[in-house]
This record gives structure tokens, C-alpha cells and sequence, in this order.
């Protein structure tokens, strides 16, 4: 489970990116982070990843916390950005052996592992092609599968979907479904609502920083009176955005 607790986040004194956010993930659910660029999204995820530390507030995994815990954190979650680069020369055979090494993931288990991820997403006819002569598509879903080679029960996804085109972007989310069916807690970052409506359990709205609305699908588009779920998102946002 994830635990965000009025978390608050300044790079600069006075200028707050992140002004109070709490919320929770249970087991078993996906809860998705909606908003605009420059809401927040990423600062918040890498908090929760244990990338920033919070400048107040509190994130617990598991009820354990970075300060105290740091490496059993890391032993439990998997996490993804857009920003991850993976070694061009190498190739997802080759890069999922090695962190499989990194992770101690015994000889056996690893292979069957891998077996069953690379199959799962498409991977396993170019598992021995370079990184940099695969598509955009297939880096993605390579960098999925090592992200969780560990088989962590917190998954942490920043805009797993962005940029991937319609066949490879179905493919990730029914595999994100099929991981949320195993009982992993699941927390993903997006600005598409096809993807929050068709995935997530429960949407926390984030606008300047601060969630405006949370809730199911069906719950903010009647908060919001509203005929669609994204015409609850944009009269979501126009009431709580505040120009600067």
C-alpha cells in the first residue's frame, strides 16, 4: 500500500510545486494521477519512487518510509519514467540478465520469469535486437519488464502510455490490469483519459499542484455535473486553476 500524507514540495522558497497532496493506494487497485503538464504529476512520483524527498509531508510503502527503510523500499517497488534510457548497444535479453544479476534473482527463476513478461508483451522476437534498433513501442515495453524483474508488489508508473502507439498502449494496459488482478498496488501518472477511465479504480485530479477532486470515474463526473468524464476534468479545472 501507499500512503501519501500532506506532502508538500518546494525547489525554491516560496514557489511550492506540490501544496499538500494525501491519498492512498490499497492492494489490488490502480489509482491514477490526472492532470495538465506542469500540474505536478512527475515531482510527485518521484517522491513517492524516492527520487525527491518531500520538503513536509510523509509517503510510507508498506508503512515503511525512505528515511528508515530506504533499501527495503526499493526491494518493493518497480518504477518507470519516460526519462529512462536503456543501454543502445545492449538488448532486453542482455539488460534483463544483468539486473536480474543486480537483484539476485536466482538462475531459474529469472528465465522463467523473463519467459513469461517477454511473452506477454511481444517482446520475445527481438529480445536479441540492439535497443537502438527496436521502436519506440518495443523500448517501452522492454523497460516495463525490467522495471518489474523483481516482481515488486508497488508498481510507481509515470505516463506508461505516452507516445506508444494503439495496438503497443493496449498492450501495456491489459498487462497493468492483469498485474492489478495478482494484487499489486498500482499508481500511475497520465494525461490521457481513455487511460484513467479504462484502468484506474480511483483519479485524483492534480491542478497547480494540489488534487481539486478525487474519486471513481463515475463519482467526478457527477461531482463535476457533467456529461462525460472529460467534461468533468476540464469545468474540474478551469474552477481550480489559478492563472499566475
Amino acid at each position: 500500500m501507499i500512503r501519501v500524507d500532506n506532502v508538500h514540495k518546494s525547489y525554491t522558497a516560496g514557489k511550492e510545486i506540490i501544496k499538500g497532496v494525501s491519498f492512498e493506494v490499497q492492494d489490488g487497485t490502480i489509482f491514477g494521477l490526472l492532470g495538465p503538464n506542469g500540474a505536478g504529476k512527475t515531482t510527485l512520483m518521484q517522491m513517492i519512487s524516492t527520487l525527491l524527498a518531500p520538503s513536509s509531508g510523509s509517503i510510507t510503502i508498506d508503512d515503511l518510509n525512505a528515511k528508515d527503510d530506504l533499501l527495503e523500499i526499493h526491494r518493493r517497488i518497480g518504477y518507470l519514467t519516460t526519462e529512462v534510457r536503456l543501454d543502445p548497444m545492449s538488448t532486453p535479453d542482455k539488460l534483463w540478465d544483468f539486473f536480474a544479476e543486480l537483484y539476485d534473482i536466482p538462475l531459474k527463476e529469472s528465465v522463467s520469469r523473463k519467459n513469461a513478461i517477454f511473452g506477454k508483451l511481444g517482446i520475445t522476437p527481438f529480445k536479441k535486437k540492439r535497443i537502438n534498433e527496436l521502436s519506440t513501442g518495443m523500448k517501452q515495453k522492454a523497460s516495463i519488464a525490467i522495471s518489474l524483474i523483481h516482481n515488486p508488489p508497488v508498481i510507481i508508473f509515470d505516463e506508461p502510455t505516452n507516445g506508444l502507439d494503439i495496438l503497443t498502449s493496449k498492450q501495456v494496459t491489459d498487462y497493468l490490469l492483469e498485474l492489478k488482478a495478482e494484487g499489486h498496488s498500482i499508481i500511475l501518472s497520465t494525461h490521457i483519459f481513455s487511460v484513467a477511465e479504462s484502468l484506474c479504480d480511483e483519479i485524483a485530479i492534480l491542478v497547480d499542484g494540489k488534487i481539486a477532486a478525487q474519486g471513481t470515474v463515475e463519482e467526478l463526473t457527477q461531482q463535476a455535473q457533467a456529461k462525460n468524464f472529460e467534461e468533468a476534468f476540464f469545468r474540474i479545472y478551469v474552477e481550480n486553476h489559478v492563472e499566475e
